[in-house]
């Protein structure tokens, strides 16, 4: 698993998209090499805050913030009202591999969303969002879920680093 560091000079969008992607493969880089049996073990207090349930709830992650608020689509996540944490259980039958391939294709779909970072829709009833701050809080998200996966995976395996 090889990342790319993000441009110390460019311009906003590709500064900003660059370290997404870096951030992206992160999420890749913690769970390489894990078992299935390994990424849904929880290894904290929280059951659901394994290294498989991360991965799933980044890409949902993805998904409403590009998919259903900028691009207006209906939502395919798995959570509801009734099972808000749905987006971070693995059901029987999900693997690492296939939870890490949803996310790479979801991934893709919200780089083809992106468009102009000024582009603003309504969001929340009245209000509206511009695609920089969804941009922002992805990025601020998926780190956040990195740091995670660092703990998680220190604790499974004594793995540390990048």
């Amino acid at each position: 698993m090889t990342r790319t560091a993000p441009p110390l000079v460019a311009d906003e969008r590709a500064t900003y998209t660059a370290l997404l992607d870096y951030l992206r493969a992160t999420i890749e880089l913690k769970v390489d090499g894990l078992s299935d049996d390994d990424a849904t073990r929880a290894v904290l207090p929280s059951k659901l805050t394994t290294a498989a349930g991360v991965v799933k709830h980044v890409r949902w992650t993805e998904h409403h913030w590009f998919e259903v608020v900028l691009a207006g689509r209906e939502s395919r996540a798995p959570y509801t009202m009734e099972d808000p944490d749905a987006d971070w259980r693995i059901e029987d039958g999900e693997t690492l591999a296939g939870l890490l391939a949803d996310y790479r294709e979801q991934c893709q779909t919200s780089r083809e969303i992106l468009a102009d970072l000024d582009q603003v829709v309504p969001f929340r009833g009245d209000g509206t969002v511009s695609a920089r701050w969804v941009l922002a809080h992805v990025i601020e998200e998926t780190a956040r879920h990195a740091g995670h996966l660092d703990v998680v995976r220190e604790l499974l395996d004594g793995t540390v680093g990048d």
